[in-house]
């Protein structure tokens, strides 16, 4: 009977294969930590304070340059040259003087921050919230006029403390003040932006009044480092067609084969598709084009992988459990992937929600209302929750298999010292293949819990170790070779292991697998173990 390449494969050739799936891991992740740089990069802004004496409010305004505008440097100035508040216009030149941006930092998301001094007569009421009339402009050199990209009046809730006693000798001390989300857009199509934000106030429609003593407006431009994604994008050329030549060559053994192909082999299919949709560099492209739903698009591509992934997990394990009336049936794993796919679906809701509307306005964000941050906050904590639950629920569905398999072990004694060996080769070749899917898991965990908490670097020597960086090109380099495990360990094999014994053994074995095809399986399937490893129909 024809098996899997995993069970036919001499120790020697499987052992080399390791060897080499090791060393590409291992090289994944010093590409990272060694070659790119820090994922991101993070540049504070200092807003500048400009005067606007025109009527229509229409005009651009330079911090610095030839046409730099006419500045002041606090309000009191501005009291003493009775300059009003809607007259007072806060601009800041992304990047900073003689800098470019760049299509390689992929998108640029911007933090906003309050210096609030406390003042005993002005201070920040209870929920205040500060309306902000927003511009952004850009241009590709240093003499074209501005062109506008988006214009919004938006609202930021302020969150501040203040630590000291609010008494009279206290004034002057700043709050402190939480960061605000403020823009995000998915390109850096262009060489300089521009912001030019205003604080309207309105006494009576109570605009901008119980805000406190504003001085200064702090901004936080981070974007994505160009050597990183250099790296990134040579990562996934590369990648791609290996995917890709792996995942045809599979299929090709699958359909050459008699028999139709069964549901884990699919699944396995559909996990290589899914694995080389995401892998595709289209990347490439929004260096030259202006694609701003890129951010978006790479969103749904992770959405469907993992949604792909979580459900090969259950589907695997499932098909080496269910007994034989149950088994290669879609249907019966419903209760497992409709959880996976509601969660991932509103997953999506939630980015289209955020990503979505940032399309069209870069500086909407979920999180600046009260109703957003909850929600958004409870689609986290949730999906926190259920990604642990998954993990302890295909840790049980591994310590079942193990333990299913093991059960079946009593069928091994009464065959020839030959063929328990080949056997229980196959049963240890199996579980350490769940093993490996296991800390493939555990690692996607950890990736996601470290990336989340810091983003630094390791100093060892003369050496900098980019964490973040090796954690990026490592796990992404791990789901890859995964994905290629799977595919290559789980394709029909051209060996036949009965016609490799010994003509004195082929009376027994014959006998041997009459026995354990009558009372361990009736169907065929991609392996040995999938096909012995099955409950009773009764259990």
């Amino acid at each position: 009977m024809t098996g899997a390449i995993i069970e036919n494969m001499s120790t020697k050739k499987l052992v080399i294969v390791g060897v080499i799936l090791l060393l590409f891991q291992v090289f994944s992740f010093l590409v990272g930590g060694l070659i790119a740089p820090s994922p991101t990069t993070a540049v504070p802004y200092v807003a500048m304070k400009c005067v606007d004496g025109s009527k229509d409010h229409t005009g651009w305004f330079m911090p610095w340059g030839p046409d730099q505008c006419q500045k002041i440097r606090d309000f009191s100035e501005a009291m003493a040259m009775k300059v009003q508040a809607n007259d007072i216009v806060f601009a800041v030149h992304v990047p900073p003087q003689k800098n470019e941006m760049s299509p390689w930092f992929q998108f640029m998301l911007v933090i906003l921050q309050f210096d609030i001094a406390f003042n005993f007569n002005n201070q920040i009421e209870e929920g205040a919230v500060a309306t902000i009339d927003v511009r952004l402009g850009y241009r590709d050199d240093t003499v074209s006029e501005w062109t506008q990209m988006a214009q919004s009046t938006e609202e930021r809730k302020l969150n501040c403390n203040f630590t000291a006693a609010k008494t009279p000798d206290n004034e002057g001390r700043y709050y402190e003040c939480d960061l605000m989300p403020f823009m995000e857009i998915g390109s850096v199509a262009h060489k300089y932006y521009l912001l030019n934000i205003r604080l309207p106030v309105n006494e009576r429609r109570k605009v901008n009044v119980g805000i406190g003593e504003i001085k200064d407006i702090r901004l936080v431009g981070i974007h994505q480092n160009g050597g990183f994604t250099k790296v990134w994008f040579a990562m996934k050329t590369f990648l791609t067609p290996s995917i890709l030549i792996i995942m045809v060559w599979y299929w090709r053994r699958i359909t050459l084969m008699a028999r139709p192909p069964v549901l884990l082999e699919k699944v396995i299919f559909a996990l290589g598709i899914s694995m080389t949709f995401i892998n595709i560099p289209v990347e490439w492209f929004s260096v030259g084009f202006n694609w701003t739903w890129m951010l978006l698009f790479g969103d749904i591509r992770q959405g469907i992988f993992y949604t792909m992934l979580l459900s090969f997990w259950i589907i695997f394990c499932g098909e080496h459990m269910m007994d034989q009336m149950e088994r290669n049936r879609f249907t019966v794993y419903w209760k497992q992937i409709g959880p996976i796919a509601f969660g991932s679906f509103c997953l999506f809701i939630f980015d289209m929600c955020e990503r979505g509307v940032q399309l069209t306005n870069p500086f909407y964000s979920i999180w600046v209302t009260d109703v957003g941050t909850e929600l958004a906050m409870a689609f986290i904590i949730v999906a926190g929750i259920c990604a642990c639950l998954y993990f302890l629920f295909l840790c049980f569905m591994v310590f079942q298999v193990f333990r299913n398999i093991s059960s079946k072990r009593s069928s091994l004694p009464a065959m020839s010292k030959a063929r328990r060996l080949h056997y229980e080769g196959l049963i240890f070749r199996f579980k350490f293949l769940m093993l490996v899917t296991l800390t493939c898991a555990a690692m996607t965990v950890i990736f996601f819990i470290v990336s989340q908490v810091n983003e630094g670097h390791w100093h060892w020597g003369d050496y900098t170790v980019q964490v973040n960086s090796a954690f990026f090109t490592g796990i992404y380099g791990m789901w890859n070779l995964y994905v290629f495990a799977i595919m290559f360990l789980y394709a029909p094999s051209h060996k036949r292991y009965g016609n490799d014994q010994s003509n004195g053994d082929v009376g027994a074995n014959s006998g041997e697998d009459v026995q354990l095809t009558t009372t361990v399986t009736h169907v065929d399937g991609p392996t040995k173990i999938y096909r012995m490893a099955r409950k009773e129909a009764h259990e």
